[in-house]
């Protein structure tokens, strides 16, 4: 998942003035777990701003995770601390919490940040530090990658990439909804949207009848659904977030507009069916990497445990976040240190781990081999959900 940020030049700067040098941060801090003396989990999580709506959830599973860890006895008979900062959504301040977790707090891993942006920031701090980092939700192709052949040595994920989710959604259109000519409205202010677009073209082998756009912020789009409504076509791409989605959606639906509309795992918020309207909300398919639906014990487990410590459903960036505490969790009892270089090591040679959101292995470039769900959504509700795996 990238997300943008809407703190401009002089919000960022103001942020770093009222710190008092690297590491400090402008948001809350939290500690959950044990004394410190044992194995301490870092949390560097957007718990304000524009990505708070991801960064929160994320940071309530990995305390979730270890709380649940320390109830089966910790590691090593010791309980496990999570110690969290907020980063606010900014990128700079991201790399300033990774540097007091890694150079102050000396955390044995770093579990976040949830954004693209964000997680590349902390990236030169950790690869310095040597402590590892298993992100959540940042998409980015290159996340884990200095170069197109040398990976960070420090940097895992759990999430699938944004390359793969836009040549799924292509090859689905095709082979599931027979869709031989689409049109993408396309967030053209953000990577993540232009990087999904090019991955679905690549892959979808029909026509594109029409390539409209629209950038971060907007609300009005019927100019643009108006110079597609009397188009000839079979589905529409959204590559963008569940806040203009919604809203999409919405105008499309009342504007008679009633094709098949997909998008990435941007829609994987409630808020997209609340801006929308339920009514409006049918024949929404986009990738996610969890579904509630699952009849997984260990899935039911997990949601049953977030909804009684937090009042509220898990998503799939709980979801995801969950995972990724619980394996650097069980990567520091294979190492059987906190040495976070031992650790790095472990949590590389992962494979056949068995997490809330599929059962994955990790390639040579630290990401994850595993499944993905295209969702599909009707009256507002998820009525299905296909499982694609990688080639």
């Amino acid at each position: 998942m990238k997300k943008k940020y809407w703190l401009g030049l002089s919000s960022m700067l103001l942020l770093a003035a009222c710190g008092n040098g690297a590491g400090e941060t402008a948001g809350s801090e939290g500690t959950t777990g044990g004394d410190g003396s044992g194995v301490v989990i870092g949390g560097n999580f957007e718990l304000s701003g524009g990505a708070s709506a991801y960064g929160t959830p994320m940071s309530n599973a990995v305390e979730l995770a270890v709380e649940l860890k320390n109830k089966d006895g910790g590691i090593s008979d010791e309980d496990v601390t999570y110690k969290v900062y907020d980063n606010t959504s900014v990128a700079q301040e991201a790399a300033s919490v990774a540097t007091r977790l890694a150079t102050e707090d000396k955390v044995t891993a770093i579990i976040g940040p949830a954004t693209t942006g964000d997680a590349v920031a902390q990236t030169p701090v950790l690869d310095r530090a040597g402590v590892p980092a298993v992100l959540p939700a940042a998409t980015g192709d290159m996340v884990t990658m200095k170069d197109d052949e040398t990976v960070w040595e420090y940097i895992f994920r759990v999430c699938f990439q944004d390359s793969f989710q836009g040549e799924v959604l292509a090859n689905f259109a095709q082979n599931d909804l027979g869709a031989k000519k689409a049109i993408i409205l396309q967030d053209n202010s953000t990577d993540y949207a232009v990087g999904l677009t090019e991955a679905f073209e690549s892959v979808f082998g029909g026509e594109i009848v029409s390539k409209e756009n629209f950038s971060d912020g907007d609300t009005d789009f019927n100019a643009i659904l108006t110079n597609i409504r009397d188009k000839d076509f079979d589905v529409i791409f959204i590559p963008g977030y569940y806040e203009e989605a919604g809203l999409l959606i919405k105008q499309a639906r009342e504007m008679g507009i009633t094709q098949p509309i997909l998008g990435p795992d941007g829609f994987a918020n409630s808020t997209l069916v609340e801006l929308a309207g339920a009514d409006n909300v049918d024949d929404i398919y986009y990738t996610g990497h969890f579904t509630p639906n699952s009849e997984n014990p260990k899935v039911q487990d997990f949601l049953k445990a977030y909804e009684e410590k937090f009042g509220v459903e898990a998503d799939s960036f709980a979801a995801l976040a969950y995972d990724a505490a619980n394996l650097v969790l069980a990567a520091v009892e294979t190492a059987g240190t906190t040495d976070s270089k031992a650790v790095t090591e472990a949590i590389a040679k992962t494979t056949d781990f068995e997490g809330v959101t599929g059962t994955f292995s990790l390639d040579e470039n630290h990401n994850p081999v595993k499944s993905t769900f295209v969702i599909e959504l009707q009256d507002g509700e998820e009525a299905g959900n296909t499982v694609v795996s990688p080639k």
